[in-house]
């Protein structure tokens, strides 16, 4: 006599069917599994505070004054940098933890994490008086990752999630800022530094260009005349031959790696933009002039193109995620 099979309700199927689209529904789409992030001070999202070397550290307020909890936490800015926007844009994450940070969960190294340290540059030269690691020294950090990934999920689903993960790199100010400008025989390394990252499977790279250097506070203030800031148009038009290099030598690197994709996350036009419309954009030039645990900031906030002499606000960044955002949007589609 053979068994009989349980009788499931129609009532009930109809149920766990919904509860699953629901479920299904509610899941936001994202293009890709996970962020990794690389770079320097606009990308730093906790690092240096647990790097003991490191001079420069975001562990006082009024850092991250606006960020849930309202203490500092490491990111040099009053909330979000571009690298929380983009990944919370995309629908990875709200915010990129740093890979640092001792008490980070094994869910945040599956969606992804922070590399990146402020007062970095292409240029090891850059680091080295401030104590930073450099961005050709992030991917020894990138391997520790993985080996951590690997021991989460299996050697088969790492190498997925990185070969199909967003990889986001900034950086290139501080080599202008700390080294070029005094030592201009010095160049970038950004080529082997990329063809390292493919080496360990990465894929998909985003790598942002210079803002527009005379535009930085800093810079302004240096080469005032006469207890007068202007724009150092030198230092922009650097900025602008820069990018033009970026934008040539990006396909040229990607050609030569089969599979890998490379965008030029071009932040200098909307920045400009911001600068010269700062009515269009309801916006001021800086919160302060250093930011320190004396010094005061406006109270408006989300007024400020940046928030301090260097490092740009919330409120940039938010307009540069979006901006960028759009571009790895249309990037995708290409």
């Amino acid at each position: 006599m053979s068994k009989s099979k349980p009788i499931v309700p129609p009532l009930l199927v109809a149920t766990l069917i919904a509860s699953c689209n629901a479920a299904t529904n509610t899941i936001p789409h994202t293009p890709f599994p996970a962020i990794r992030i690389f770079g320097d001070t606009t990308a730093d999202t906790g690092n240096n505070n647990y790097h003991s070397q490191a001079v420069f550290k975001a562990k006082h307020l009024p850092y991250d004054i606006d960020l849930p909890g309202h203490e500092a936490n490491g990111r040099f800015s009053k909330g979000k940098l571009i690298s929380d926007v983009i990944a919370s844009k995309l629908n990875i994450k709200e915010f990129v933890p740093p890979f640092l940070q001792p008490n980070i969960s094994d869910q945040d190294i599956v969606t992804g994490v922070c590399f990146a340290s402020a007062g970095a540059g292409y240029d090891d030269r850059t680091s080295l008086s401030i104590k930073a690691i450099p961005v050709s020294k992030q991917p020894s950090m990138f391997k520790d990752y993985i080996a951590r990934l690997k021991g989460i999920v299996g050697d088969k689903k790492a190498m997925e999630i990185i070969n199909n993960a967003l990889v986001v790199i900034s950086a290139g100010p501080n080599d202008f800022i700390l080294n070029f400008y005094d030592i201009p025989t010095r160049h970038l390394e950004l080529d082997g530094f990329v063809r390292e990252l493919y080496s360990l499977g990465c894929r998909n790279i985003v790598v942002g260009g210079l803002l527009p250097m005379g535009c930085l506070p800093v810079q302004m203030t240096t080469k005032m005349r006469n207890v007068m800031r202007f724009y150092v148009e030198q230092e922009n038009k650097d900025s602008v031959l820069y990018n033009q290099k970026l934008v040539k030598k990006l396909p040229e690197i990607e050609a030569s790696l089969p599979g890998s994709k490379f965008l030029h996350a071009n932040v200098y036009d909307p920045v400009m933009d911001m600068i010269q419309n700062p009515i269009k954009y309801d916006m001021l030039l800086e919160t302060n002039f250093m930011c320190n645990v004396i010094s005061k900031t406006c109270t408006n906030h989300s007024d400020h193109l940046f928030w301090d002499s260097i490092h740009p606000s919330e409120a940039a960044y938010k307009y540069l995620g979006n901006f960028v955002d759009a571009q790895i949007r249309g990037w995708l589609k290409a």
